[in-house]
């Protein structure tokens, strides 16, 4: 029997009935309304996560176009003190204009390019160290002093890595330097000195752009590297010359340069291996040659008059004369033994040169008569190519097709295995992306 003097729990416990008297109330539709959308938002969650996990690993062609035209490969030049570069350029004009000048050329231009793109440091791809080390001229020989160039390389990389995160990195790597002197970062003019001396260590990591260059191993070209032409100025290439095989050329082949007549001097011996001393002794008497060893300002009026022109080897193998040659119309013959010739991809050099044999030099004559006699034609209209021609300029601004192009082009090359390494370790981290997903979704399941 119930003992109604008893209380009830309600009456005995207040919280028991204000909890009673709160408590929520059901609507069936919009329970339903609200779990619709709840999955609805899991689903664009898990979208998302996925996207920002994955689509950093696809290849660029599944990515969709790109906007930047070819090359696409993206330098960042650092903005160093001018006693690095401005300062050097701006105390002597020539710094701009000598056949070492690419380092300034390449520089104004990939600048340019850079302000014209807005481009940041952290989007880029490359870094350009822009250091002259060609401007300290001296006044004895009007030659570039290389002395300084190692402490002024390493005082800017000293620099670089206390102030960017990005060489330290890479260990400088995806660092880029111009090194457009006789035998590029070795800054020696004599090759034996050259080699012992090597590249400096803290470079050997990153990307030259030199113009020596040669076939096979050299310690003056052992780290990644890509060959420059020597500079000369843009307005060298006349737009009134006529094309060579229309031309009067009353020169049949041209030297003009240093030639020591006693092979015993010491210049004589080492210079040039003794090419050009040999090339005066045997055709400095022969009128079908026009070789002379003095200086003349209007050389070039002497090249664009010439079928041939002999660009023998100096201290290095290089010359300035391989360029102005081919931008005056006249058939470069290149005499230097295994040299590397820039651009060869754009730059079919069988097709517009001519190679002899250092050895060869007593049959120079009996070959260019042979050439002349059969296919000159055919070469001299190679050799008007205008892309051909473009190739071996640096203008400024740069344009498509230009020298600094070309050396965009060879760097975009040299880049893609480092993005595909990217891409891979993109990849593999995919896996970890999928783990990731799979217990976000599992956890927004449980929700």
């Amino acid at each position: 029997m119930l003992d109604r003097t008893k209380p009830s729990p309600a009456m005995r416990d207040p919280k028991v009935k204000t909890a009673r008297a709160h408590k929520p109330r059901h609507f069936p539709l919009l329970d339903r309304l609200r779990k619709r959308h709840f999955y609805r938002w899991r689903w664009l969650l898990w979208l998302a996560l996925s996207a920002y996990l994955f689509l950093p690993a696809l290849p660029p062609s599944l990515r969709g176009p790109s906007s930047e035209p070819r090359p696409g490969v993206r330098i960042y030049a650092y903005d160093l003190p001018p006693r690095f570069n401005r300062g050097w350029a701006a105390a002597d004009a020539r710094c701009a204009r000598h056949l070492f000048a690419a380092e300034v050329a390449v520089h104004e231009a990939l600048l340019l390019r850079q302000r014209r793109a807005g481009l940041r440091p952290e989007e880029a791809d490359l870094f350009l160290v822009p250091v002259y080390v060609c401007c300290n001229f001296s006044t004895l020989t009007g030659l570039p002093s290389l002395a300084r160039a190692r402490a002024l390389l390493a005082d800017a990389v000293d620099l670089v890595r206390a102030e960017m995160p990005f060489w330290n990195r890479s260990a400088g790597a995806d660092h880029v330097f111009v090194a457009s002197h006789d035998f590029g970062a070795c800054f020696h003019p004599m090759e034996d000195v050259a080699m012992a001396a090597g590249i400096p260590e803290f470079l050997k990591r990153s990307i030259l752009l030199q113009t020596f260059g040669v076939q096979g191993r050299h310690p003056c070209q052992d780290a990644e590297h890509v060959v420059l032409p020597p500079y000369v100025p843009p307005e060298v290439a006349p737009r009134e010359l006529p094309e060579p095989e229309k031309a009067h050329r009353d020169i049949f082949a041209f030297f003009r340069g240093k030639m020591e007549v006693h092979p015993k001097n010491i210049s004589g011996h080492f210079y040039s291996r003794k090419v050009r001393t040999e090339l005066l002794r045997l055709y400095g008497r022969n009128r079908k040659f026009h070789l002379k060893r003095k200086r003349y300002d209007g050389y070039r009026s002497e090249m664009a008059r010439s079928l041939f022109c002999l660009c023998p080897l100096g201290w290095a193998p290089w010359s300035p004369r391989l360029v102005e040659s081919v931008l005056l119309g006249c058939i470069p013959v290149i005499i230097a033994d295994n040299i590397r010739l820039p651009f060869p991809g754009v730059l079919r050099w069988p097709d517009i040169s001519l190679q002899v044999a250092e050895r060869d030099v007593a049959g120079l004559e009996a070959v260019l008569d042979h050439v002349a006699a059969t296919n000159m034609t055919t070469i001299q209209k190679n050799l008007w190519d205008p892309m051909k021609r473009k190739a071996l300029v640096f203008n400024r601004p740069m344009e498509e097709g230009d020298a600094t192009w070309q050396v965009l082009k060879e760097l975009e090359v040299k880049l893609e295995p480092l993005r595909r390494q990217g891409r891979r370790s993109q990849m593999l981290s995919s896996r970890r992306n999928f783990v990731i997903c799979s217990l976000v979704w599992r956890l927004l399941d449980l929700v």
